[in-house]
């Protein structure tokens, strides 16, 4: 019995003491149960106020086209990537810290520049990221009235041109209204005058280089459609097609065009492609190289050229041959009308336009003395004041000569001088007295009698289209009571003469 109870008492003890351990162990692990919960609730509350504001949210690659993940850190990017734009690629990422759009004319939102569209992706388009060559020669672009507002793909002016032409102010034989001057060549405008060849409005250099990849491709040439763009478009123009062609077909467009077109009609074409002081520098060149000088073609150009055109037609001559233009002249002519060169070439004329007539009377006395009223002739006089004088100035030296003389001093020219420096001398009076009917005459010499000078006329028709076209075409009915255009028909033929009638008409009705 007392075994019995002893044993149950044992029992009883036992679950006492092991219920005791085990609601111990239950409080103590429940306790760290509870903070264990706690810290998680903490854990998972942190975390989601990370993600909220600091953690990028979840991406659909397949949703952006642009490659990166879309990030809310703005331009600081996420990991270290560039901040991504909508739409195409990482657009204002700059790698090289020029801060540059991938493109040019983009404006930051990588747009892409395919062929056609006019909002720039090519170079000298109104977009950053492309450097400018130096060029010499004109880009032709100018604000004024009548003309049009600068267009996307057109070179704006201050994108390493060269120095300007001064303008000549004095010079005012029926220039447009509206304050707009023709191409800008080398610079600032050269004259007022009329051209007969405006900067197009709405120019579009990729839709240009494409109407002329179509013309080109395939067997023969479309000539045409040449003429209709390349005759028809101002010389900066054809630049910014020139380099729109390279970029859009990986081709030269002289090389094209020299490899499509033949005869009279590629020399014209190609004249019209080079940048206009690199194309006197040529034509100065072709007129002294090998055996003999043509002194009429370096007349024509050192007589009527501005100081600063000079100095351009210097530099391209010397980038060109790696020679000096003024020792090449040196070289080439002689005496008195070797003189008259080196001083044109110098391109030191007074362009100030400013007259002074006590001195034209006294200046008239002194080439009338230095000619006419000595044995022999004074040629250093002459060369002096008819190479370094402004027009305005030379025009009443002229009249104060025909009240000392009773004649004119064209006249004084052809009894005291001759040869070249003649020619030379007459070229200047002509050009100060009325530049237009100075070429009209040059233009009708290049067709009269058997047989073209077809390298004159191609010349006058490329370079004065943009200066005063318009003006020689007027002078040149009223000099030989015909047209240009029929003189042009009745010598020459095909797409060369078409040319040539596209250029004197212009592209203004």
């Amino acid at each position: 019995m007392i075994y019995c109870t002893f044993t149950n008492f044992k029992m009883s003890l036992r679950k006492f003491i092991t219920s005791g351990i085990q609601d111990v162990l239950d409080n103590k692990l429940g306790g760290l149960s509870g903070n264990k919960q706690q810290q998680q609730q903490q854990s998972n509350n942190s975390s989601s106020s990370l993600n909220s504001n600091h953690q990028p949210p979840q991406q659909d690659y397949n949703m952006n086209p642009g490659g990166y993940p879309n990030q809310p850190y703005g331009n600081a990017g996420y990991r270290g990537m560039p901040p991504q734009q909508p739409g195409y690629g990482n657009a204002e990422y700059d790698p090289y810290g020029q801060g540059q759009a991938p493109y040019p004319g983009s404006g930051g939102g990588g747009q892409h520049p395919y062929p056609g569209g006019n909002q720039g992706g090519y170079p000298g388009q109104g977009g950053a990221g492309y450097p400018q060559p130096p060029q010499y020669g004109f880009a032709g672009n100018q604000q004024g009235g009548d003309y049009p507002p600068q267009q996307p793909g057109y070179p704006q002016q201050h994108h390493n041109q060269q120095p300007s032409y001064p303008p000549q102010q004095s010079y005012q034989q029926g220039g447009p209204q509206g304050g707009f001057f023709p191409n800008q060549g080398y610079g600032q405008p050269v004259m007022i005058g009329t051209p007969s060849l405006f900067p197009v409005p709405g120019f579009n250099a990729n839709a240009d280089a494409e109407v002329l990849r179509k013309a080109m491709k395939g067997l023969g040439c479309n000539n045409s459609k040449v003429i209709s763009v390349l005759c028809q478009r101002t010389n900066g123009q054809r630049q910014e097609i020139s380099k729109a062609f390279k970029v859009m077909y990986g081709k030269d467009l002289i090389k094209e065009l020299k490899g499509e077109l033949h005869g009279d009609f590629e020399d014209l074409i190609l004249a019209l492609m080079d940048a206009p002081a690199i194309y006197d520098a040529k034509q100065l060149y072709k007129a002294m190289d090998g055996l003999g000088t043509k002194e009429s073609v370096l007349i024509e150009i050192m007589t009527s050229r501005t100081n600063a055109q000079i100095q351009q037609v210097r530099d391209a001559y010397k980038m060109l041959y790696k020679k000096d233009l003024e020792r090449d002249l040196i070289g080439e002519t002689s005496g008195h009308f070797k003189r008259l060169l080196v001083s044109l070439c110098a391109g030191g004329r007074d362009e100030s336009n400013q007259t002074d007539p006590l001195r034209a009377n006294q200046d008239a006395r002194r080439l009338y003395q230095a000619g006419e009223k000595r044995l022999g002739t004074d040629e250093s006089t002459f060369n002096a004041i008819l190479a370094s004088q402004n027009f305005n100035q030379l025009r009443m030296v002229f009249e104060e000569y025909q009240k000392v003389s009773n004649h004119s001093i064209e006249k004084a020219i052809e009894a005291e001088f001759s040869g070249d420096v003649r020619d030379g001398l007459l070229a200047v009076i002509a050009v100060v007295r009325n530049r237009p009917a100075y070429f009209a005459k040059l233009l009708h010499d290049s067709m009269k009698g058997l047989g073209t000078r077809d390298n004159d006329l191609i010349r006058l028709c490329v370079t004065r289209a943009e200066y005063d076209m318009a003006d020689i075409r007027n002078m040149f009915q009223s000099l030989y009571r015909t047209s240009l255009e029929n003189m042009i028909k009745g010598d020459c033929s095909g797409a060369y003469k078409e040319g040539l009638i596209a250029l004197v008409n212009g592209n203004r009705g």
